[in-house]
């Protein structure tokens, strides 16, 4: 496995300058308020972000801050939320206010451990909050971020692909960086536009050169 520093170091670098020119543009990356980004990570749970755009917009429009939320109708947060689908979430987001009230004064912890203490916020969650909105060096692993490290660097993993410590050890070397924020939103664009799960673009890839898969597994075109 190609996992040495100097290495991470170059995948990086050339997707950053890819997402310089193709990332996408989603309001949740348009802020670095922590609250913003974990409704928008929350809504993004099971959902495709061009489905949560508009949904998001309403509801950070609405309910700015916890203490908002709990005060928020039920019938209008239903409603707001009901595009996304997955009803569990509208108790999913009074649970996560009301443990922020209660147990963090309203403010977002700023810490993985904290973080996880919340209410439906797990591992992929907490790290995307923290490099996202507090601009810390930490990791983030879902299936897309899998897929990539499989396919470039030939990874075996196992069932529970997202909690292999091959995989969080790239991850980590990944987000050490001056730019947690663009790195972990480079991969994750370069998952969904390129690195596709099925019919993956090789030929625009701009790690292309480096990637095992485009290189030696991929099979041919007939």
């Amino acid at each position: 496995m190609k996992n040495d520093s100097l290495n991470i170091v170059a995948f990086r670098r050339k997707l950053l300058y890819w997402f310089k020119g193709n990332g996408r543009k989603f309001p949740w990356r348009e802020t670095s308020d922590p609250w913003n980004i974990l409704i928008a990570e929350m809504m993004l749970r099971r959902t495709k972000a061009d489905q949560v755009e508009k949904v998001y917009r309403k509801f950070i429009r609405n309910y700015r801050t916890p203490k908002g939320l709990l005060r928020g109708s039920p019938e209008k947060i239903k409603n707001i939320l009901n595009p996304l689908g997955l009803n569990w979430r509208q108790q999913n987001f009074f649970d996560l206010a009301r443990a922020l009230v209660k147990d963090f004064d309203s403010n977002i912890p700023s810490t993985r451990d904290e973080l996880k203490q919340l209410p439906g916020v797990g591992d992929y969650v907490a790290g995307a909050v923290l490099s996202i909105g507090f601009g810390k060096k930490e990791w983030i692993v879902d299936s897309n971020v899998v897929r990539v490290f499989k396919r470039y660097y030939d990874l075996k993993t196992s069932n529970e692909a997202c909690r292999d410590k091959p995989v969080i050890e790239l991850a980590r070397a990944y987000a050490n960086t001056t730019r947690p924020k663009e790195a972990n939103l480079a991969i994750l664009d370069l998952s969904a536009l390129i690195c596709r799960p099925t019919n993956p673009i090789c030929s625009d890839c701009p790690v292309r050169m480096g990637c095992t898969y485009a290189n030696h597994k991929r099979k041919p075109r007939i």
